[in-house]
C-alpha cells in the first residue's frame, strides 16, 4: 500500500489550485499528477460519480473529490500545522472565507479566463498535454476545444453575461485592492500563517487571477502585495521552527472589516435566495434525490448593482458547513462570534435556516430522516 496521497489535478483549475498549496503548506506526502482523459472520464467518474477535478487518493485507495473534505480528511490524519484557528472567531470567519472564496469568486474567475482571448493559448496548451499526452498536437487541440466548450457552456449559469461584466469589472476592482491593502500589513488573511480561509480564497487566484495571462498582467500584478500572497500560498515557507502567530485576542484585522461587510451584504442574501428556492423544490422533491445544479436564477446585490446568477444548491453546503463550526462552539464562543458578526452587519447568517444537506458527487441531497 502507498504511503503518500496523489492528487489528480490541472494547474490551470479553480479547485486544484487550494488543494496543491494546501498539502505543500501542510508537507503531507503526495504526488501530483495532471488529469489525462482516460482517468478523467472513467476512473475519476467511476469512483466518485462525476468526471472532476482535482480528486485525491488516500493511501487506503479512497477517492476523494471536494477540496473541503480532502482538507477534512488530511487535517485530522496530520495535525501539524492546523489550518483551523483554535479561538472562534477566527476560526469561524475562516470557515466563512473559504465558502465566500469557493462560491462566490468563480463568476470572476471564469469571466477574466473565457473573456480575453489571449488566455487560451496556456489554456490549450496545458489542457491538451495533460488529456492526450501521447497523441499529436493537432488531436490535443480538438479534445481542448470540446472541454473549452464544456466549460463555456457554464459561464450563463453561474453570471458571466455580457451584461454583468462592467459591474463584475467595477467589483473585482475594489475588492482587489482591499486585499492588496490587508495584505500590505498581514502575509495572511488573520496573521502570520494561512488558514482554511486563505486556501479558499486562493483557489480563484492560483490558476486564474495569477496565472491567466490577461488578469495576471492587468488585475494581479498591479497590487504587489495580493501577488506577493499568492506566491506564499503556492510556495509555503516551511522554515519556521514553531507556528507562526495569528492575530493576537482572536483579533480580525480592520483591514478586512470592509471585506466581511461585502460578503453579509452580497453573499449573505445569495444564500438567502438560495436557500429560499431549495426549501421550496423540496416540498415536492424525493427524498434523497439530488438536486439539479442550477435550476433558477437568484439576485444579489454586488457592488453598486445587481447581480444575477443560477442559484446553485451545493453553495448551501458550504453554509452548512460554516454554520456546523459555529454550532460545534460553547454558549460563550457562539457569543463572541455573534457579536462579530454583528460589527460587520453580517448577523443574519446564523438566521439561515437550511435543510440537512450531504453530497453526492457534486451535487446535493437532502438527507434523509430516521426513522423515530
Amino acid at each position: 500500500m502507498s504511503t503518500s496521497y496523489t492528487l489528480y489535478g490541472w494547474h490551470l483549475s479553480y479547485f486544484t489550485g487550494k488543494a496543491l498549496c494546501y498539502l505543500r503548506y501542510k508537507q503531507a506526502p503526495f504526488e501530483h499528477k495532471a488529469v489525462d482523459m482516460f482517468t478523467l472520464m472513467r476512473r475519476i467518474k467511476r469512483k466518485t460519480g462525476a468526471a472532476v477535478m482535482p480528486v485525491m487518493v488516500t493511501p487506503e485507495g479512497e477517492w476523494i473529490n471536494d477540496t473541503s473534505r480532502i482538507i477534512d480528511h488530511v487535517e485530522a490524519r496530520i495535525a501539524d500545522r492546523s489550518v483551523h484557528p483554535a479561538t472562534p472567531v477566527q476560526r469561524f470567519a475562516s470557515y466563512l472565507m473559504e465558502a465566500w472564496g469557493d462560491e462566490w469568486w468563480i463568476p470572476m474567475a471564469m469571466h477574466t479566463r473565457w473573456t480575453y482571448p489571449e488566455n487560451y493559448a496556456l489554456f490549450e496548451r496545458e489542457a491538451g498535454s495533460a488529456l492526450l499526452p501521447f497523441l499529436p498536437g493537432f488531436v490535443q487541440r480538438r479534445a481542448v476545444k470540446v472541454v473549452a466548450g464544456k466549460l463555456r457552456g457554464m459561464l450563463h449559469s453561474v453570471g458571466v453575461r455580457p451584461g454583468q461584466f462592467a459591474l463584475m469589472d467595477a467589483w473585482m476592482g475594489d475588492m482587489l485592492d482591499r486585499l492588496d491593502a490587508h495584505f500590505a500589513q498581514h502575509r495572511f488573511l488573520f496573521g502570520e500563517r494561512p488558514t482554511l480561509g486563505d486556501f479558499g480564497l486562493v483557489g480563484s487566484m492560483y490558476g486564474h487571477l495569477g496565472r491567466d495571462p490577461w488578469p495576471a498582467r492587468e488585475l494581479v500584478a498591479p497590487r504587489r502585495h495580493l501577488r506577493a500572497w499568492i506566491d506564499r500560498m503556492a510556495e509555503p515557507s516551511h522554515g519556521a521552527a514553531s507556528l507562526p502567530a495569528l492575530l493576537a485576542n482572536d483579533q480580525i484585522a480592520p483591514t478586512l472589516a470592509p471585506v466581511f461587510q461585502a460578503i453579509a451584504r452580497e453573499f449573505v442574501p445569495m444564500l438567502e435566495g438560495i436557500n429560499a428556492q431549495v426549501r421550496a423544490r423540496l416540498a415536492d422533491w424525493p427524498a434523497g434525490k439530488t438536486l439539479p445544479r442550477s435550476p433558477v436564477d437568484v439576485e444579489v446585490p454586488m457592488g453598486q448593482g445587481l447581480f444575477r446568477r443560477a442559484a446553485i444548491p451545493y453553495t448551501l453546503w458550504m453554509a452548512q458547513r460554516t454554520l456546523d463550526a459555529y454550532r460545534a462552539m460553547n454558549p460563550l464562543e457562539q457569543a463572541l462570534v455573534r457579536d462579530w458578526l454583528a460589527s460587520v452587519g453580517g448577523e443574519r447568517l446564523l438566521a439561515l435556516d437550511i435543510p440537512r444537506l450531504r453530497l453526492q458527487g457534486v451535487r446535493v441531497a437532502a438527507e434523509l430522516k430516521s426513522a423515530s
